[in-house]
C-alpha cells in the first residue's frame, strides 16, 4: 500500500496532473499491536480528515482484487493468569495444578463459539471465534506440578455481539474454573476493537467498485473481515473508509511475498480514484 499510493501520487507529478481534490497520503505506525501511537493518536491530536473524504486502506484483499471491505468483527485479546499452588509431579495431591485448570478454562472460552453463535455470510468464517494462541512457559522441568500458568486467546466476534456481552460470559467461565480447581484467575485485554461498517452505498465504497472495474475489469463483491485494520479506528470516529488491495493472503506466514505486477495494478486503480470528480 505505501509504495502503490506513492507511485500512484509521485506519477500525477510527473505527468503534471492536477487532481479535482486534495490527495493525501498518510503513513502510520503501530497498526499490529493496537495503534496506539498511529492512527488513534492522530484521530485524538490532530483534525486530519473530512466526514466526507474517500478514504482508502490497501491493509487487505484477494488475488483478484474483487473484495472490498467494509466491516470488521470486534476484536478482543486476552491474557489468563492462573494461580494454584507449585508441588512436585508425582503428589498433585499436595498441590493445585494451574496448568490443568488454565486448559479447563481455554476450552471454556474456546466453547463460546457455540454461545455467541450467530453466523453472518459477509465475513469468512461467518462465524464468531475464540481460539488459544500463545502459551508462556512455567515450569522447566517435567516432574513439577505449575503453580501459575499463562496463556492467551485471540477472539474475533461478530459485530451483532458487544464486547461486554463477551465479557458476562468470561466471567461466568471463570468463576466455574475457580470452584472447581481452588484456582486464582485473572485476565487483561491487551488489545480490543469495535467498530461499526461503512455502509456498501457510501461515497468511497462506489468509487472504489468503479475504479476497479474501469482499471481490472474485475466486478467486486463487499466483505466484512476477522482481522483488524486502521479502517476499524476511522470508523468508530464516524469516517467512512474502505480496505482494499490486489494481494495474494500470506501476511504472517512463512515466506510472505508482493507480486509487482499487483502493486502496479494497486497504483492505477489508486491514481484513477484521485481523478474521480
Amino acid at each position: 500500500g505505501l509504495v502503490a499510493s506513492t507511485v500512484a501520487a509521485l506519477a500525477l507529478l510527473r505527468e503534471g496532473i492536477t487532481p479535482p481534490h486534495t490527495v493525501k497520503l498518510l503513513f502510520v505506525a503501530d497498526e499490529e499491536v493496537g495503534s496506539t501511537y498511529g492512527i488513534k493518536y492522530l484521530l485524538k491530536e490532530h483534525n486530519l480528515f473530512k466526514k466526507d473524504d474517500i478514504i482508502l486502506i490497501p491493509d487487505g484483499g484477494d488475488s483478484q482484487g474483487a473484495t472490498i471491505e467494509v466491516a470488521e468483527k470486534n476484536l478482543m485479546w486476552l491474557q489468563f493468569t492462573v494461580k494454584g499452588k507449585q508441588t512436585h509431579g508425582s503428589r498433585p495431591d499436595e498441590g493445585i495444578n494451574a496448568t490443568l485448570a488454565g486448559y479447563d478454562l481455554a476450552l471454556r472460552v474456546h466453547g463460546l463459539e457455540t454461545v455467541f453463535d450467530k453466523r453472518d455470510a459477509l465475513f469468512d468464517p461467518p462465524y464468531s471465534t475464540f481460539q488459544p494462541t500463545k502459551k508462556e512457559a512455567n515450569v522447566p522441568n517435567i516432574n513439577t506440578i505449575p503453580g501459575e500458568d499463562v496463556f492467551c486467546m485471540d477472539c474475533r466476534i461478530l459485530p451483532c455481539y458487544t464486547l461486554d456481552q463477551v465479557r458476562v460470559e468470561l466471567r461466568r467461565c471463570v468463576k466455574e474454573v475457580e470452584d472447581k480447581y481452588g484456582v486464582k484467575v485473572e485476565w487483561t485485554e491487551p488489545q480490543t476493537a469495535e467498530s461499526p461498517a461503512t455502509p456498501v452505498d457510501a461515497p468511497v465504497a462506489r468509487r472504489l467498485a468503479e475504479a476497479v472495474k474501469a482499471v481490472t475489469g474485475v466486478d467486486t463483491r463487499f466483505i466484512g473481515i476477522g482481522g483488524g485494520t486502521v479502517g476499524a479506528e476511522l470508523r468508530v470516529k464516524g469516517f467512512n473508509a474502505v480496505v482494499w488491495s490486489k494481494l495474494d493472503e500470506t501476511a504472517h506466514q512463512p515466506n510472505e511475498y508482493t507480486i509487482i505486477d499487483n502493486l502496479i495494478s494497486d497504483s492505477q486503480v489508486m491514481a484513477y480514484m484521485m481523478l474521480q470528480e
